[in-house]
């Protein structure tokens, strides 16, 4: 199913291979993980912190932060310090993502807008709450038009 060229391999040498062979490795027992630089204690806690502060998204460290750290956490914490305190601080992150999200999804239902500017988020988190707001527009849209002038106010259709 995959095919390509990796290693060579040698034991004790650090060497970048997917997250999925790295993963595969490591429950065999055949390797020691490394995770990725943005995966400390002090540099997530600047990230949350700053992701509190500002209105807007901020950049992540990687569009998929959430994804790495959760397969991270459930196959190779005994090989990241803190593994507790890091899966805090990205829950809080992502907890602190989606209300503003929540936020600006409810503000921009109320403001009854057209189109809107998602700078920052990664895929997953778009996922997240796409469905409400393709809903949100479509219910919005039918409202519209049912309320167009000429038609009459006592339209059912929705």
């Amino acid at each position: 199913l995959f095919q390509g060229d990796l290693g060579p391999f040698n034991p004790g040498l650090p060497v970048e291979v997917p997250v999925w062979l790295a993963i595969n490795l490591k429950q065999r027992q055949k390797c020691r993980l490394i995770p990725p630089e943005w995966m400390d204690v002090g540099k997530l806690e600047e990230i949350r912190d700053q992701e509190r502060k500002e209105d807007t998204f901020t950049p992540m460290p990687s569009p998929y932060y959430m994804e790495l750290t959760k397969l991270l956490l459930n196959y190779a914490s005994d090989n990241i310090p803190k593994a507790d305190e890091i899966r805090t601080l990205v829950k809080d992150t992502w907890d602190t993502r989606m209300a503003k999200l929540r936020l600006s999804a409810d503000s921009f239902v109320q403001q009854q807008e057209a189109h809107a500017k998602l700078d920052n988020l990664t895929l997953m988190e778009i996922n997240t709450t796409g469905t409400f707001l393709t809903q949100a527009l479509d219910h919005m849209y039918k409202l519209r038009t049912n309320l167009q002038p000429g038609e009459s106010s006592h339209s059912q259709d929705f």
